[in-house]
């Protein structure tokens, strides 16, 4: 029995396995966004500026200016609330192309291009899960407008609107930091050409006080700004006002914009690196 069954075994072990079947594309991209959730813990960074952002700046600005900006605080979280909604998505978005730049520093990016997967499911699976991060910055904000009295008037579907418009936004300018983390791999200038570009866009913008107390020149920058049209986009669907859908438009043309440039540039640095 012995010799009859040895010969079995061996043919068992050297048979070649039946290869395993690839993943999907949206399988693919569900991993990495996973991946890239679970990362947050080695790096609470990404989480902490998420909470701190909003809560630092939609509080501090209220109780400091409300009075002197709007008359109460009250009338001026209906201006500010959607405006630091707007701005927090802008400036978190930067942590996205770091988290990049670090993949492609520290060798991982080159292992997961040699995956027999869909080569966009990399780069789509960071875009989920920066949406993930941007809908909880979202309802940090919302929910500290709450506490803090505020009212929409646009009800949950305005507040579900404007949040979806500003995610939308969040994620093309994603897709900016992704393709200069490919273009320049190193994740503290990543985050530092972000700063350069996000302060002046966030400041000088119509998110804290209305353009017409602006000088002209600054007023006329303001009013070309992409994220000042973002905000007012959000201000006129969270408070129901009359006259955004001009901002609103102009909204989705920023991001379709950013979009069409951004997404075949950093697909074709993904796969022209290495």
């Amino acid at each position: 029995m012995s010799t009859t069954a040895q010969p079995y075994r061996i043919d068992v072990l050297l048979t070649a396995p039946r290869p395993r079947r690839r993943a999907g594309a949206l399988t693919a991209s569900a991993t990495f966004a996973l991946r890239a959730l679970l990362k947050i813990k080695h790096d609470p960074k990404q989480l902490v500026d998420s909470i701190a952002i909003p809560i630092l700046f939609t509080v501090l600005f209220t109780y400091l200016f409300g009075g002197a900006v709007s008359g109460s605080t009250g009338d001026y979280l209906t201006l500010l609330l959607p405006g630091t909604l707007s701005m927090s998505i802008a400036i978190v978005t930067m942590y996205g192309g770091a988290r990049l730049a670090k993949d492609v520093t520290t060798g991982a990016f080159d292992r997961f291009r040699s995956l027999s997967v869909w080569r966009g499911a990399f780069v789509l699976g960071g875009l989920l899960s920066d949406a993930v991060r941007y809908l909880f910055a979202s309802a940090v904000v919302v929910l500290l407008g709450l506490v803090m009295g505020y009212r929409p008037a646009g009800g949950i579907t305005g507040v579900l609107a404007a949040v979806a418009l500003v995610v939308a936004f969040g994620l093309s300018l994603s897709l900016l930091w992704a393709a200069v983390a490919l273009i320049v791999p190193d994740q503290a200038v990543v985050i530092s050409i972000a700063n350069v570009v996000l302060m002046p866009l966030s400041f000088a913008s119509n998110v804290f006080v209305r353009p017409e107390t602006m000088p002209g020149w600054l007023r006329a920058f303001v009013e070309v700004n992409p994220l000042s049209h973002v905000a007012t986009a959000a201000r006129g669907l969270m408070n129901h006002a009359g006259g955004t859908g001009a901002a609103v438009t102009w909204s989705l043309v920023a991001t379709a914009a950013v979009t069409v440039v951004c997404a075949p540039l950093v697909l074709h640095l993904y796969g022209r690196r290495g």
